[in-house]
């Protein structure tokens, strides 16, 4: 196997509650070869009696060392995200391997436009390259589309602001299905064609789409990309089923 994908300890050094159900890991993890964002991670836990199951999880922030980020969203009845969004305890270690793909993930030194949209938790690994464009300080345009069911569910809220405020080339649009605050723009409702169409890129800019969240939702946005003329080859996707968030 090949070492950059050999399982490795990781330790919590500290975690932090994004909503009521997503939290972020953070893991110090010896000899972590660096990754980019857009990849993820095989997360492996063992029971004391040699029972072992494992889920994938997106990187939540660039590389940083030896230091690595997982936001985990946590599923009812899941086998393994109530025990890292709940019970996982600072110094408890945890097994990881990886970076694991090449596809869904994106340079810092690309400078075409980029399109992001992401359906709840979908918004992490989107959020890994708002990051890297940040630390990077590229000037790559970049559009976000968040949707997300209510207020409460809004990962990352605090920074989300920062960034919209502060990134220069970095516009952020939030779309609630659900309810949405008091006096916002758009009434609550999922994502549709108009959406993509006035928050996205014209595909005449030809810009690299990334697409993440629950399978529908990125079959419907897919969809709907290439119905507005985006180059199929332009748009990357990574869903996750129920299992997944």
């Amino acid at each position: 196997m090949s070492p950059r994908l050999e399982w490795r300890v990781a330790t919590l050094a500290d975690f932090v509650d994004e909503t009521a159900t997503a939290r972020t890991l953070l893991l110090d993890v010896p000899g972590w070869p660096g990754h980019l964002p857009g990849q993820h991670v095989d997360v492996r836990l063992t029971d004391e009696d040699g029972y072992s199951t494992q889920r994938s999880y997106s990187l939540a922030a660039p590389a940083d060392g030896e230091r690595v980020e997982l936001t985990i969203q946590r599923v009812e009845d899941g086998e393994v995200s109530p025990y890292l969004a709940d019970t996982l305890a600072v110094g408890d270690p945890i097994e990881l391997r990886g970076p694991v793909g090449g596809w869904f993930l994106w340079h810092p030194s690309r400078t075409a436009p980029v399109l992001l949209v992401g359906g709840g938790s979908g918004i992490v690994p989107l959020m890994a390259m708002v990051r890297a464009r940040r630390q990077a300080r590229s000037r790559a345009p970049f559009r976000l589309i968040y949707s997300v069911r209510t207020p409460m569910d809004l990962i990352y809220a605090s920074e989300l602001r920062r960034s919209a405020r502060d990134d220069g080339g970095l516009d952020i649009t939030t779309v609630y299905t659900r309810s949405a605050p008091e006096a916002w723009p758009r009434p609550p409702g999922r994502l549709g064609l108009d959406d993509i169409e006035r928050f996205g890129w014209p595909p005449q800019f030809e810009p690299t789409c990334f697409v993440c969240g629950p399978t529908g939702f990125v079959e419907h946005v897919a969809t709907t990309l290439v119905h507005l003329g985006h180059d199929p080859r332009r748009i990357r996707t990574e869903r996750f089923g129920p299992t997944g968030g």
